[in-house]
């Protein structure tokens, strides 16, 4: 039987440093024909690349005819997100389902639209049977994502009409999917934990009567208890990580990949293996990890000048992954503040009090303080710094005992949901696929004949 190669030869390597010889661009040309590396500006300012009325990004107001930064905000459908999230908080209710229903349908629902969409969601959070046996349980994998993104392109497979992109079939493909992906990333896990790591197995089902948040840590933990904090937190996260402007990364690659006139599922596919990168979903784990090994090279954790020192270390490249970065810490848009961090940071308190966590949220606070000071004195910056909502993220995570296989997945539970709304969106409005334009900077070369080589 023909083996698959996964090993990388003398030759491969070889090849490989031909391909970087004649692949690689001289970055002077990026200033001379005006392209915008990353589709950003020298301030890391977006290109203009469509219209939404999904949600709303905003980092800097005009003052005196000037743009200047000013604290971030974010907004679905026009409602701020710190008066959205509030307003759970204040009803002391979960607002996953509500602002779900705000992003995809353009308005806040009453509370008999509110509780008939809830009861839609609950009948779709099942999988075809024998799922998970056959699909998720065949071939586990230790990375989460590519296991996610494996169900749902096999869910294709279980569709009787999975090619039909009228929006009232997509509309219902998108309310599957948002239903079933916390299934499928803890029944992922929890396959990854028994066949690779050698665990014991769980696979719980949902029940119909809890909120989404509540179901992922009943079906995750082996006893299925979780407390009212834990979930209203986790519902909070969520909420804080559905939706982002639509010029993100993966939401972009929705756009790019439904412009084409694909099916759900390959457009969904397309997102999460963007969202799987760690310059973009996958940052909360190098968050964790900066600390796990921040903790172990500083003795006292609350002795400032050797926080400093480490982080200084950091950006030259002196400590944990050496690559000059202090994760968690400046954003693509956000300058002076990031909303989202500062929404789920007042909750960060409450729940390491409850687990016994002050150390850590004192060290957190402590870096978070100190980190734009460090990073202003030892580098020039063209706008602000401050902390992403990874940088806390992560630790709600880690308090909730998430395992860290899962971090990403959860940001897919929640983002599931923009990027539905966003193809929604692309569907309605546009009907010509998305085509940038790239400059060629080689010249002709002439043909030599194979002889003559």
């Amino acid at each position: 039987m023909t083996r698959f190669n996964t090993k990388v030869t003398p030759e491969i390597e070889r090849l490989t440093n031909i391909c970087k010889d004649h692949s690689t661009i001289d970055l002077s040309l990026y200033g001379k024909y005006d392209v915008k590396r990353g589709l950003r500006d020298v301030n890391g300012k977006g290109v203009l690349a469509g219209l939404t009325q999904i949600s709303n990004v905003q980092a800097t107001k005009m003052v005196d005819g000037k743009e200047v930064p000013c604290a971030g905000s974010l907004s679905y459908r026009g409602h701020d997100i710190k008066e959205l999230s509030g307003g759970f908080v204040r009803d002391n209710r979960f607002g996953f389902e509500e602002t779900t229903y705000l992003l995809l349908f353009g308005q806040l629902p009453n509370q008999e639209e509110l509780a008939d969409f809830k009861k839609l969601l609950a009948n779709q959070r099942s999988l075809p049977r024998n799922f998970v046996r056959d699909v998720v349980m065949k071939a586990p994998s230790k990375d989460i994502m590519n296991a996610l993104s494996r169900s749902v392109l096999t869910l294709y497979s279980y569709d009787t009409d999975p090619d039909d992109i009228s929006l009232p079939n997509v509309l219902r493909q998108c309310l599957n999917l948002i239903s079933v992906f916390p299934l499928l990333s803890v029944y992922g896990y929890q396959a990854y934990n028994h066949y690779i790591r050698g665990k014991s197995l769980y696979i719980h089902n949902p029940k119909r009567e809890l909120s989404t948040a509540e179901n992922i840590l009943r079906i995750l933990r082996p006893d299925k208890k979780y407390t009212d904090l834990e979930a209203k937190i986790l519902d909070l996260a969520l909420i804080l990580h559905m939706e982002h402007g639509g010029g993100n990364n993966s939401t972009f690659t929705t756009h790019v990949v439904s412009s084409s006139g694909t099916d759900t599922y390959s457009a969904i596919a397309g997102a999460l293996g963007s969202l799987k990168g760690p310059k973009h979903g996958g940052a909360n784990i190098k968050v964790v990890s900066m600390f796990h090994d921040m903790k172990k090279e500083i003795k006292d954790w609350e002795d400032e000048d050797a926080v400093r020192d480490y982080l200084k270390r950091l950006l030259h490249k002196e400590a944990f992954d050496r690559r000059g970065l202090i994760y968690g810490m400046g954003h693509a848009i956000y300058s002076v503040s990031d909303p989202r961090a500062e929404v789920l940071k007042s909750f960060v308190e409450k729940l390491a009090e409850a687990k016994g966590r002050m150390k850590d949220y004192r060290l957190y606070s402590m870096v978070e303080r100190m980190a734009p000071e460090v990073i202003a004195e030892e580098r020039r910056i063209y706008k602000g710094v401050s902390a992403n909502v990874d940088f806390y993220s992560g630790f709600v995570y880690s308090m909730l005992d998430l395992p860290m296989e899962l971090y990403t997945p959860m940001f897919a539970v929640a983002r599931i949901v923009g990027w539905s709304a966003h193809r929604m969106e692309e569907l309605i409005n546009t009907d010509k696929i998305i085509r940038p334009a790239y400059k060629n900077v080689l010249g002709s070369v002439e043909y030599v004949p194979l002889d003559q080589r």
